[in-house]
């Protein structure tokens, strides 16, 4: 973030611990006095959010993480949000009359400041539904943007000629699904391979014939991940290539329910899983299955309500932040650069 929470609460001259920290923040009105930079673009993103398939489908992961979002959605004025898929847990949604949309979503994420755009995408838990009818619904929502399964759309930074692109994929139709009780990322493939071949040539000509400033990439599935599920062999093999080729700035998913930071010393590509808004995961079980240094960050404390990632971008360089629900601090940030694009 521009001003962390940590420099803010320095300005008013109260020090405590974190947890009070939160709660004077909170009493006192987040927004109150602070004016968010202007000249930047600002969001928030999520992943594995989507509470429980029982009464009342909700985690408490998920409450604290939509409180959290909405105080600093509110105070930095985000524009819209990135769902990562796994919207609802456990078996996805029967259709577009499903409860789940009011019971884990609507009345979940109550914010004035999260009722902007919503950019959905589909997870493996979706897939154990009826995907088409989370797709349907942006029909019957304000917020829920899910046009099609996979899809791009461009902002304008502010103050300036920069753009940002997002691609937005659908890494259960290119790789396939995965049951929980399967080890890993042990994934059998595309179960439309016509389908998937469509999307992955949709993929290549959008990454080539990007001239913006940004391109923030999302799926599900991580490309690396050194936690329970582990990094996807098939998008390690055919993803992290064109995202390398085409000078793609980062590459954000879900999947694995914690916060990481990854990145190769010999490519230029970000890597971000965020997946810790329905529950947290300590796992570290696929340590040894990423290349050798390329992690930055791990987050999984069992002790945390989870978190999410707010994101300023602006003409010169864009903030990464990891946000801890509980305490409403700032895990980890990470400063991006604009891509060298050619004319």
């Amino acid at each position: 973030m521009t001003v962390s929470f940590s420099n803010y609460i320095r300005k008013v001259d109260m020090v405590c611990e974190t947890l009070f920290l939160a709660a004077v923040v909170a009493s006192l009105g987040i927004t109150e006095g602070f004016i968010p930079n202007q000249g930047a673009l600002r969001f928030t993103a999520l992943g594995d959010w989507g509470g429980q398939g029982e009464s009342p489908f909700t985690t408490p992961v998920e409450v604290a993480v939509a409180k959290a979002m909405g105080d600093v959605a509110d105070m930095y004025q985000s524009q819209f949000t990135l769902a990562l898929g796994d919207n609802f847990y456990t078996e996805g949604v029967k259709s577009v009359d499903d409860p789940r949309f009011n019971e884990t979503f609507e009345n979940v994420f109550t914010a004035k400041a999260l009722y902007n755009p919503w950019y959905v995408i589909a997870g493996n838990h979706d897939y154990y539904g009826n995907p088409h009818a989370e797709v349907e619904y942006t029909n019957r929502s304000a917020r829920w943007h899910f046009p099609s399964f996979y899809y791009s759309m461009r902002y304008n930074i502010p103050a300036s000629n920069a753009t940002i692109l997002f691609v937005m994929i659908d890494t259960v139709m290119l790789c396939g699904n995965t049951l929980d009780e399967t080890p890993g990322s042990d994934l059998g493939g595309p179960e439309d391979v016509t389908g998937a071949l469509k999307q992955w040539r949709w993929i290549e000509e959008t990454l080539k014939n990007s001239k913006d400033n940004y391109v923030i990439v999302a799926g599900h599935y991580p490309v690396w991940s050194i936690a329970e599920h582990g990094p996807t062999e098939l998008l390690v093999a055919m993803l992290k290539p064109k995202l390398e080729k085409y000078g793609a700035t980062a590459y954000f998913c879900g999947h694995d329910h914690n916060l990481q930071h990854l990145k190769e010393d010999k490519s230029d590509v970000e890597y971000f899983v965020i997946g810790s808004a329905h529950v947290v995961d300590p796992s570290t079980a696929h340590s040894d299955n990423v290349p050798e240094g390329s992690l930055k960050f791990h987050d999984g404390d069992t002790s945390s309500l989870g978190g999410f990632a707010y994101v300023e971008v602006t003409a010169s360089n864009a903030t990464f932040t990891f946000v801890d629900a509980l305490s409403r601090k700032d895990l980890y940030q990470r400063t991006l650069y604009p891509r060298k694009v050619s004319d």
